[in-house]
């Protein structure tokens, strides 16, 4: 067979490893695994959501809605945009997808910053384009390095905002100029997976109806703990939403997401909580590892990134103390490793272990 040629030095993406699979590899009961390696929800789905599934499980004999509908119109109503202003997608991993299929290809290129989520390059260079990677500044986005690296041939700027790995966040004031200076015929996406917990984040939103280039990805996994159901939506403008729709495939959504998602977007008593801990848990490691001597950036989201020394061996250390974390040189980044927010039992575990490896 005669793959095609990009494929030959594309690389794997290798997310978190899963708690079974640890498991396996050591011996022991998963049970007996705490897992700080992949942004979960550390609280888990909401209760409300649990009870949708079940109910919806006996249904699974029937194709799901393939326009989402139901949840087209609450998340709608939710972020106050119009129905067709949503796609929806298998996790947002598959929105990055659609718009990679819509206006990539040979002879053009991505803009990104140097800490990058790794599936904006890996879809790039999938689909022949080249990545423009702009150097970090203070381990976050600088848009405006980003903004001149534009070339004629740039069709797509991703910009990770608060950004994963690193959990920095732009400034508001330079997003909005971003947004404005941008040329109209690049698009600009704006990954939100994070934007909850965030209290002050740009507001976007009404820009949407005149900006045809700007498009929003958000994600059920995080705030409302559905990782394992892979529930992701973009926000754009209707014209552009609309030609996404011919590139996404019938029955994306299962019927368990969406009866899970409808529900947890009812459950705001399950959001705050989660928001409670989250805060909670990132001031315990940021004054945990200042106490110790470690280095980290500060976080927005629900995670955070800490120089270990060497990252790689840390994380088969605490991984062998039964703590799953993520090691960080696949993003060139050898001495770093980012540590989800888990309960405080979990954090309090992870920092025990550590505070003995060192």
């Amino acid at each position: 067979m005669k793959l095609n040629p990009q494929l030959e030095h594309l690389p794997v993406y290798h997310g978190g490893r899963p708690l079974e699979e640890v498991a396996r590899e050591l011996g022991i009961p998963a049970a007996d695994l705490i897992k700080l390696a992949s942004n979960e929800n550390p609280l888990g789905p909401s209760p409300k959501a649990i009870a949708a599934i079940r109910e919806a499980a006996a249904r699974v004999n029937l194709y799901p809605d393939g326009n989402a509908f139901y949840l087209r119109q609450r998340v709608a109503k939710k972020v106050g945009v119009a129905p067709d202003n949503l796609i929806f997608g298998n996790g947002s991993n598959e929105i990055i997808e659609f718009v990679s299929r819509a206006l990539l290809g040979p002879r053009t290129n991505i803009v990104v910053s140097q800490y990058c989520f790794a599936i904006y390059p890996i879809v790039a260079h999938l689909a022949g384009a080249e990545c423009i990677s702009v150097p970090a500044k203070d381990f976050g986005h600088d848009l405006a390095a980003m903004r001149a690296a534009i070339t004629p041939e740039t069709r797509i700027v991703f910009v990770a905002n608060p950004n994963n790995p690193t959990g920095t966040r732009a400034p508001n004031e330079a997003v909005i100029e971003l947004v404005n200076s941008i040329p109209d015929e690049v698009l600009l996406v704006m990954d939100e997976a994070y934007f909850e917990f965030i209290d002050d984040a740009p507001d976007l939103l009404p820009l949407i109806s005149e900006k045809q280039n700007l498009l929003l990805m958000r994600t059920f996994s995080k705030i409302h703990g559905l990782a394992g159901l892979r529930v992701g939506y973009g926000i754009g403008h209707a014209d552009f939403v609309a030609a996404l729709e011919k590139i996404r495939q019938p029955f994306n959504l299962n019927a368990l997401a969406q009866a899970a998602a409808l529900a947890a977007l009812e459950d705001d008593g399950h959001v705050r909580a989660t928001l409670e801990n989250n805060a909670e848990g990132l001031q315990f490691f940021e004054n945990a590892f200042a106490e110790m001597d470690i280095e980290t950036v500060r976080s927005h989201a629900n995670f955070i990134l800490a120089k270990v020394g060497e990252g790689q061996a840390m994380f088969e250390q605490l991984q062998q103390q039964g703590i799953i974390t993520r090691a960080m040189g696949g993003y060139g980044l050898p001495e770093w490793i980012r540590f989800s927010i888990g309960t405080p039992l979990e954090n309090g575990r992870c920092l025990a272990a550590l505070a003995d490896l060192r």
